[in-house]
């Protein structure tokens, strides 16, 4: 069955409003906002939404599914830079020069909503609050990328994957889902890649989590069976 690139849509109808779009807003602004998204485009898994070197035109609001963005590195290998989720805006880093400089590829099928950047700027100097919002988002990638940072820099590989589980549950909290149990979208080679980390230690690691009784997994169902022992992992006593 084919899949139809773009489907009408409005922000206000939307169950993730809360996520990607202000809060608070007055309802003649959110009808006014509802002209951002015109349309949605579907992705089946493994399909790029965005290329690095592609021209910047708009952004994109997750509705469904995972993403990972990646760039490449000096050795010619693919670099994971971010898994982003349901309710969460990519796009931002063609801003800078109005080139994308990663790629975006669905690790699931999944849906985005389309917003053009040019009606955002547009909008944003009638509508205050969205415009405080566009600077939320960007200061949110902001914090997020220092604290990948901070991951890499200073993190022994128990820490890394410890911090790295507990942000993913967090996340998908937020959206709705269990706090203890997720669905690994991302491989075991691009956790990996994310956490600047060998596919031997990313396994070796779960292995050691599995057996101290702080995770089950199987495949690519992993559930959190004592949240504690990972913050206590990340956070140790004493530090």
């Amino acid at each position: 069955m084919t899949i139809p690139p773009t489907i009408q849509v409005a922000c206000s109808n939307c169950n993730l409003r809360e996520l990607c779009m202000p809060a608070g807003l007055q309802p003649e602004d959110l009808r006014r906002i509802d002209g951002l998204v015109k349309t949605r485009r579907k992705l089946r898994r493994r399909e790029t939404l965005f290329h690095n070197g592609d021209k910047f035109t708009s952004l994109y609001a997750i509705r469904t599914g995972v993403f990972k963005t990646r760039v490449a590195s000096d050795d010619g290998r693919d670099q994971v830079t971010g898994f982003q989720m349901a309710g969460e805006i990519m796009g931002l880093d063609g801003i800078v020069n109005a080139r994308h400089n990663c790629d975006a590829v669905a690790l699931e099928d999944s849906e985005v909503c389309i917003i053009p950047f040019e009606r955002v700027e547009a909008l944003s100097r009638e509508v205050p609050a969205l415009q405080r919002h566009v600077h939320q988002v960007m200061s949110r990638e902001i914090v997020r990328e220092n604290g990948v940072l901070l991951l890499l820099g200073s993190m022994r590989a128990e820490e890394r994957m410890a911090a790295f589980l507990l942000n993913l549950v967090q996340r998908l909290h937020a959206r709705g889902f269990s706090r203890s149990e997720v669905i690994l979208r991302m491989t075991r080679e691009e956790i990996g890649s994310y956490l600047g980390l060998k596919l031997e230690t990313i396994s070796r690691t779960l292995s050691k989590f599995s057996e101290d009784g702080i995770v089950d997994v199987q495949q690519r169902n992993l559930r959190i069976l004592d949240a504690q022992a990972l913050q206590r992992i990340v956070n140790p006593p004493g530090r």
